[in-house]
């Protein structure tokens, strides 16, 4: 499966207000040979490279021999671990969404 996204889908799946990092890490990525750019219009799309896949599995296997071994890879494991990666993804969110709250409640 490949993705295309613009740096403004990136910026903001990445949950990164600055466009400028974004900017700056694909440059590097590109340099690297990680990801390729292709321009349609004005607009720039970057997708990854089979090089960028294979750097991802083996850092995949490296963190699932880190982290997995005090789990027994049952479905109901698999399940649970799915929930608390899940919650944490959301907690960023609601800390940005009440700060945000108490800011504006104090203006």
């Amino acid at each position: 499966m490949r993705l295309n996204h613009g740096r403004g889908v990136l910026r903001r799946l990445a949950n990164i207000e600055d466009t400028h990092v974004v900017s700056y890490s694909l440059r590097k990525l590109t340099g690297l040979g990680l990801v390729r750019s292709a321009k349609q219009g004005k607009e720039a799309f970057f997708s990854a490279t089979d090089k960028e896949r294979e750097m991802c599995m083996a850092y995949r296997d490296v963190r699932e021999a880190c982290l997995m071994p005090g789990f027994t890879g049952s479905a109901e494991d698999n399940a649970h671990i799915g929930e608390l990666a899940q919650l944490l993804c959301t907690l960023p969110g609601r800390y940005d969404q009440a700060a945000r709250a108490a800011f504006t409640s104090q203006s």
